[in-house]
């Protein structure tokens, strides 16, 4: 059964995710850029971005023992968090002002702290969850539960990486260069976008496994295999971010990862179409 707080936080995610295709619209409509810290482009990608990362939280923390006030507490929180981040992002977007280290104006000012604060706010309400989740064992298969473990602490990479992006943005844009701000931050967002997604696309995998009929051990080695495949996507893409390599120059070992990846999700999905069709 789905708790009233987490139905408000699949609610808030469709709606982020909506404001996100809007502005998206809107921008190719204008003909706007889809670079530089003036483009709508943030707009977009900060609305597609919350509202799937909410939405994936709330599922992912259903499989998570924590005790109800707890859960609405911590989940009513990364909910508000994520809210205030796309409201004062699109915002900015709208004024056609930068929304991070933008210090020129008491209020832009005001702004660019909230949203650092908000990000460490996500953050300690993440370190929550994956606290409790890898105390609890919850109502749930071993491979479920592996799965939802290695999505938070992915998760916590990511929002490190954030973390990381902001303040070496802020002693930049403080220190009289905010050009330099902007491209020393954007350095980890590949790292910080793969990392996102873990807590999505593993546990989704441990789930597509309960409608395979294998035995649970099964399920664990091959969510195991997931987990190693998108641990090594992660560790090469951060060592890339941090040396300069262009994302788009894809290594051989992010290939292999990549290619175990989509090699895992394809056999689930074949084996949960064989049982359901000898079922049917």
């Amino acid at each position: 059964m789905i708790r009233t707080i987490e139905r408000v936080a699949y609610v808030t995610g469709a709606l982020l995710f909506l404001s996100g295709l809007v502005h998206a619209i809107v921008l190719i409509a204008s003909g706007g850029s889809w670079t530089g810290p003036l483009s709508m482009r943030k707009a977009v990608t900060f609305g597609w971005s919350f509202g799937l990362t909410l939405a994936t939280v709330a599922w992912a923390t259903s499989y998570v023992a924590v005790r109800p006030r707890v859960r609405n507490v911590l989940l009513g929180v990364f909910t508000g968090a994520s809210v205030v981040e796309m409201v004062l992002v699109s915002m900015q977007a709208w004024r056609g002002v930068p929304s991070h280290f933008n210090f020129e104006t008491g209020f832009d000012n005001a702004v660019s702290t909230t949203l650092a604060a908000g990000g460490g706010v996500l953050i300690l309400t993440a370190v929550s969850f994956t606290a409790a989740a890898m105390r609890g064992e919850g109502e749930t298969t071993p491979s479920m539960r592996l799965a939802v473990r290695f999505g938070f602490v992915a998760l916590l990479v990511a929002l490190g990486a954030g973390a990381a992006m902001i303040a070496s943005g802020v002693v930049e844009a403080r220190g009289g260069n905010p050009q330099a701000a902007y491209t020393t931050a954007g350095a980890l967002k590949p790292l910080h976008a793969v990392a996102m997604h873990a807590i999505l696309i593993v546990p989704g995998l441990a789930w597509l496994l309960r409608f395979a009929d294998w035995t649970e051990q099964r399920r664990v080695r091959l969510v195991w295999v997931a987990i190693g495949a998108y641990a090594v996507l992660t560790a090469v893409v951060g060592m890339e971010s941090v040396t300069g390599v262009s994302p788009l120059a894809a290594s051989p070992v992010e290939m292999v990862a990549l290619g175990v990846l989509g090699l895992s999700g394809a056999v689930a999905a074949r084996e949960a179409v064989r049982r359901r069709s000898r079922v049917s």
